[in-house]
């Protein structure tokens, strides 16, 4: 075996023995599940209202009745899709730093570097067996998300359902692999541990929390449930026409959400997920076209972050004494 590969043994073992860890994980397992129950129950509520409307008009002899309420199974997880973007995020930065400083507190990392391994050795060890623990979370969210869509949504689920969760997923490991990757590698920079974990929660602060609430905080028509446009049931060629005379303002504040990484991923999701309106019940392939750019741009970034953690967790830096 190589030494990359001891490396990533090791760290296998140590968070198969780590409690917090199994916490944090059943925290988010347990949050997609309240998530997807809460929007059941708010699917039946709009179900229960529709039906009294109908009622209500064939009493007054009415024979005019709105469509009624349909329920797309994959929506149901907009919630748990958010809460993974925040609290996953958030803990995969935790995850990350807790692997170089558990080494330098133990002081196994002295003994490591004892060693005649290779350049890379460590940080890549060290990613790798993060990278197979996030696939492994990722697996056990999918799975969890299917059987609460089924249980808890009564929605029943297709192939093509499930083919859109397992892109969605993929998704969701490239994005939780990109915030542990970045942490590693901040963390071995930093003099003192306690600075590459608060540099990387900065980060995390205006990159998942405060640009994209800018951005959604910007566009007029999240500024009222069910969407402004709709709400003034303005058809979509007239959206259109009004929002081309703020362009520039719409550029800004897009370009404004798209600096933001936990951005690409939303929109990505939501779009395979069917999440968002306009790419609801589309084929995959349209799907894809549309969502190009962002998850070149999403594998992009984890791929930077990656090469950053080995880059900064060389020996010299891991074995820099903290002042």
């Amino acid at each position: 075996m190589t030494s990359t590969w001891i490396v990533a043994e090791k760290e296998l073992l140590d968070l198969r023995r780590d409690r917090l860890f199994a916490i944090l994980i059943g925290f988010l397992a347990v949050a997609t599940l309240i998530s997807v129950a809460v929007a059941s129950a708010d699917f039946r509520n709009q179900l229960d209202a529709y039906n009294l409307y109908v009622a209500n008009l064939a009493n007054s002899g009415s024979t005019v009745a709105a469509a009624a309420p349909q329920l797309f199974p994959l929506k149901l997880l907009r919630g748990g899709i958010e809460y993974l973007e925040i609290l996953g995020a958030l803990f995969a930065i935790v995850l990350g730093y807790g692997t170089i400083a558990k080494e330098k507190h133990r002081g196994t990392l002295q003994l490591f570097l004892s060693r005649p391994v290779g350049r890379f050795a460590f940080a890549g060890g060290k990613v790798l067996g993060l990278s197979i623990v996030w696939l492994g979370v990722v697996v056990a969210l999918t799975a969890v998300s299917l059987v609460a869509v089924v249980t808890l949504g009564h929605a029943p689920i297709e192939g093509i359902d499930v083919a859109r969760l397992l892109i969605a997923g993929g998704f969701a490991w490239l994005y939780l692999l990109f915030w542990t990757a970045l942490a590693v590698g901040l963390t071995a920079l930093s003099t003192r541990l306690s600075t590459g974990l608060i540099v990387a929660l900065v980060i995390w602060l205006a990159f998942v929390l405060i640009i994209p609430q800018i951005g959604d905080t910007m566009d007029p028509d999240n500024q009222v449930p069910g969407g402004l446009f709709a709400t003034l049931q303005i058809q979509k060629p007239d959206e259109l026409a009004v929002l081309a005379q703020f362009s520039a303002f719409d550029g800004v504040r897009n370009g404004l959400e798209v600096s933001s990484v936990t951005k690409h991923f939303e929109r990505l999701t939501f779009a395979f997920l069917g999440i968002k309106d306009q790419y609801n019940q589309q084929p995959l392939s349209l799907v894809w076209a549309a969502m190009l750019p962002y998850a070149i741009t999403l594998t992009a970034a984890t791929l930077a972050a990656v090469v950053f953690a080995a880059l900064a967790t060389t020996r010299r830096t891991l074995q820099r004494k903290q002042s």
